[in-house]
């Protein structure tokens, strides 16, 4: 942005100030509770539907995609309670909080699926290892 977008910017607030008009973001801050809640409880219930499918007749893609899925949201958590360990800045608004704290669940899940997809871990692959030993796939020819 150039100075005059500032000034222009500055004299708005300025003016709206003098007015009296306030700007709330309440009702956009609660949108974005509402998403990020919902987008939570989706991605945790569709893991548990995937968790509690037989996989004896499935592909190894299947059976791949879900141990990914797996590390996936294990990462997420993980993330999330290291997170919770740097200290909050007390100066943001209610409202600022809540917003930055959707972006940031959104980056730590984008980070995690993409961790997952370059095998940092390792743990999609020994799962499902270990479920085609338990399912008894290792016997079948790939």
């Amino acid at each position: 942005m150039n100075k005059n977008a500032y000034s222009t910017i500055d004299l708005s607030a300025r003016r709206n100030a003098q007015m009296g008009i306030k700007m709330d973001i309440g009702n956009i801050t609660s949108g974005y509770n509402d998403i990020y809640a919902t987008g939570s409880a989706q991605s945790a219930s569709k893991l548990e539907q995937q968790l509690k499918s037989d996989y004896s007749n499935s592909t190894d893609e299947e059976l791949m995609d879900a141990c990914k899925q797996f590390e996936a949201y294990f990462l997420e958590l993980m993330f999330k309670e290291m997170m919770k360990t740097i200290p909050k800045n007390e100066d943001n608004a209610a409202s600022t909080t809540n917003m930055l704290d959707y972006y940031k669940d959104q980056m730590i899940q984008g980070i995690a699926k993409e961790s997952t997809e370059q095998n940092s871990l390792g743990l999609a692959q020994t799962l499902y290892e270990q479920m085609r030993r338990n399912y008894g796939l290792d016997n079948q020819e790939v």
